[in-house]
């Protein structure tokens, strides 16, 4: 898939607290410091994937501050998986990129993307991408666990639109 794009000021705010402080650094930082910033990020980040239950073998999260990418590698069993694990690097505040170095065990079908706007709602999202706006929990579905709340979506945010079915 290579490298996915973000927005950079929507998302899980992982950076900024407690040991996952910025992930820029200030200026006239140390390489050692700007290089323990980056690794702190990339831990927060892969924190947040475990924390979703999401099953990556060999699981791998890098960040560079300076270009706001992470890098994520490591085997998932599936594509749904692979996608979710890239919109949770992905869907964090301060990250504008994702390279994607994930394997796949069993390969399948790709899913569409969305990037959410003011006004979208799970439904409306459906009636796009399936003609149906009563087919939204299939997105629903397919973006758990991120998504906790059919509702609860914001602008900024991308979401996998899996293949109708």
């Amino acid at each position: 898939m290579g490298l996915m794009s973000f927005f950079k000021e929507a998302g899980e705010k992982l950076f900024g607290t407690g040991k996952a402080a910025a992930a820029t650094p200030a200026a006239g930082a140390s390489p050692e410091q700007v290089a323990a910033l980056n690794q702190t990020a990339g831990k927060a980040i892969e924190a947040y994937v475990i924390a979703q239950g999401l099953k990556v073998d060999g699981l791998d999260v890098g960040f560079d501050g300076a270009t706001s990418t992470v890098t994520v590698s490591g085997t998932v069993a599936d594509q749904a998986t692979k996608e979710k694990v890239l919109l949770c690097c992905g869907n964090v505040a301060g990250v504008a990129g994702v390279n994607d170095l994930l394997t796949v065990t069993t390969p399948e079908p790709e899913a569409q993307w969305h990037t959410v706007v003011a006004g979208d709602n799970l439904s409306k999202i459906a009636k796009k991408f399936y003609g149906d706006a009563n087919k939204y929990p299939a997105i629903f579905e397919a973006n758990k666990p991120m998504l906790k709340h059919p509702d609860k979506i914001y602008p900024g945010q991308m979401l996998r639109i899996p293949p109708a079915a």
